[in-house]
């Protein structure tokens, strides 16, 4: 079996370090510079007090068919990394957040198999190119039950916690409902989850913003309740962040609108109202002075 990695940057990293330690093949694909540094130096993995380098294939093109790839990008960068698939994948996970994502992979990939996944539970970061951290004691992956055992019980083989639950849109809302409110919330506060959590007036303006993001979801056809949403949220490390947070700290395009704002469009679609939502949308877009869609 050959995996290929379509943006081995944090996440990316962290499955594509996982799945060649485990003797896997796998094909990184990645921008021109980020490929000569992982072709010369290897990928590093930094997690707690241990350090792994594995030596995947590099390419800043794929031109060979692949079993499986990952795309493994940040929403502002899809369309220029699908550009760099030149082969065909018998299946596809995309690993974005958000659910908008999933039309324009197939679209751009038409003879290609894409299944939902999400990456539920990480935290990681490139300290530089071809060096990731992760801050997360494992990594916790879904999969939409078409995806296959085969499929599977390959991702498992990089370590991750990999999880066959649901349909397409059940596995990327089950995410998105609680993602949605602490992507906007983490970056317009830069404060961690667990401090949001404990304020009081911030818990009752997210507890607020999961119903809505629930609501939603049951509108587009997805049975979740904010309960099971905030044992999650609950359930996180204090210190716990978001990218979207950190992106926007560090003045990089971000997946505010991929995240928050899609979850606001899927109200409007769906004739959901989100007051609360929007709101925290709009207040964020503003402060951190990112472009509206």
């Amino acid at each position: 079996m050959t995996v290929g990695v379509l943006g081995p940057g944090a996440v990316g990293g962290v499955l594509a370090v996982g799945l060649a330690q485990a003797g896997v093949r796998v094909v990184c694909v990645a921008r021109p510079d980020t490929a000569r540094v992982i072709a010369s130096q290897g990928l590093t993995l930094k997690h707690g007090s241990e350090t792994e380098t594995a030596r995947p294939e590099t390419t800043s093109e794929l031109h060979d068919s692949v079993d499986l790839l990952l795309v493994t990008v940040k929403a502002p960068a899809l369309d220029d990394a699908l550009g760099r698939i030149e082969a065909r994948a018998e299946t596809v996970l995309p690993l974005l957040n958000g659910i908008e994502h999933m039309e324009t992979v197939r679209s751009r990939l038409p003879d290609s198999r894409v299944v939902g996944a999400t990456i539920g539970w990480i935290e990681a970061w490139l300290e530089r190119p071809g060096v990731i951290v992760q801050n997360t004691p494992r990594t916790v992956m879904t999969v939409a039950s078409d995806a296959g055992a085969e499929t599977a019980q390959l991702l498992r083989s990089s370590g991750a916690d990999v999880r066959e639950d649901g349909d397409e849109k059940a596995v990327l809302w089950e995410k998105l409902a609680r993602q949605a409110p602490v992507a906007a919330a983490t970056a317009l506060t830069q404060q961690p989850i667990g401090e949001l959590r404990s304020d009081p007036a911030w818990r009752r303006r997210l507890e607020e913003a999961v119903d809505e993001t629930c609501a939603i979801a049951a509108a587009d056809g997805v049975a979740l309740t904010p309960e099971t949403q905030w044992e999650i949220i609950d359930g996180m490390p204090p210190a716990l962040t978001s990218s979207t947070a950190r992106d926007i700290a560090a003045g990089r395009p971000s997946e505010l609108d991929a995240i928050t704002g899609a979850a606001v469009r899927a109200a409007h679609r769906l004739g959901v109202e989100a007051p609360v939502l929007e709101c925290l949308l709009a207040e964020t877009e503003s402060a951190c002075q990112v472009p509206s869609h």
